[in-house]
């Protein structure tokens, strides 16, 4: 375990602190995991990591409790990633303090996670009138996970993705699988997902892919970590135009992490799945 991992309140005892305290969000270099996969200098992406929180909660002046559900966008380039478990400690700890409004919670919000992260962050609470547009949706294109194929290594393997390509075959296609499992690096708790890859380019092969995102089973490494493999994996091995990964992850702790990374898109939408 590296210094930075040691540092990270994940898998140790909690003390849940119900008054704000800003100082338990913990930072985690994003280059750490970065020069293990060769990304260095400027990115080759751009995107940002969707949180979605759904056990928020304050005090309105007079004392009533107040409920809300929150999204936030980390943008990539930030230096930092915020450790999950520290950012549901600190959402926890708004449960007994009094705000005037949702602006105000949200400004404060804001204002904490940009300074942690090192970068903007875009911040949107929905009151308990809004929770029914939160509706459950699908990934465009076409599932793969249907395929008949033996699978017999579960230990991550990027050369699955060797000779994938068929030249002969220029697409624009989106693929997605919901067999994306690793677990969590320090806690070693399983993290499942589902990931959509969008791409223009040499035709990948579907069975190839599948593999490949399996072997992602036993591996241990965080969710925007996970991601940004794929993706530089990808474009190591099957060379596309133009590339977008996106994966949605099922919530631990009130919490769910949604990576979206391309070289493309600037946007993607917050799309609810039926496991989250």
């Amino acid at each position: 375990m590296s210094n930075s991992e040691s540092l990270l309140p994940l898998g140790k005892a909690t003390i849940y602190n119900s008054e704000y305290n800003p100082q338990l969000l913990c930072p985690f270099p994003r280059q750490v995991k970065r020069d293990v996969i060769g990304v260095t200098g400027t990115l080759p992406f751009s995107g940002y990591d969707i949180w979605n929180a759904f056990e928020l909660s304050w005090l309105n002046l007079k004392g009533k409790p107040i409920i809300a559900m929150g999204e936030f966008h980390i943008p990539c380039e930030s230096p930092n990633l915020i450790e999950s478990k520290s950012f549901k400690l600190y959402l926890n700890s708004f449960n007994q303090t009094r705000f005037s409004d949702f602006e105000q919670v949200e400004q404060q919000i804001i204002e904490d996670l940009s300074r942690i992260a090192g970068g903007k962050v875009r911040v949107r609470l929905l009151d308990s009138d809004q929770f029914v547009t939160e509706q459950l949706q699908s990934f465009p294109g076409q599932c793969i996970d249907d395929l008949d194929i033996t699978i017999d290594e579960y230990s991550l393997d990027p050369s699955l993705l060797e000779k994938s390509t068929d030249p002969q075959q220029q697409v624009e296609e989106e693929l997605f699988s919901h067999l994306l499992k690793s677990n969590c690096l320090v806690t070693n708790q399983p993290d499942w997902g589902s990931v959509l890859i969008r791409y223009h380019g040499s035709k990948i092969n579907p069975e190839a892919l599948l593999r490949y995102l399996v072997s992602f089973r036993q591996h241990n490494e965080f969710h925007e970590q996970c991601v940004e493999r794929i993706f530089v994996d990808l474009m190591r091995y099957c060379q596309p135009e133009k590339l977008t990964v996106y994966a949605r992850y099922t919530r631990r702790g009130g919490l769910d992490i949604n990576p979206f990374r391309s070289n493309f898109e600037t946007h993607i939408a917050n799309l609810r799945l039926a496991r989250q």
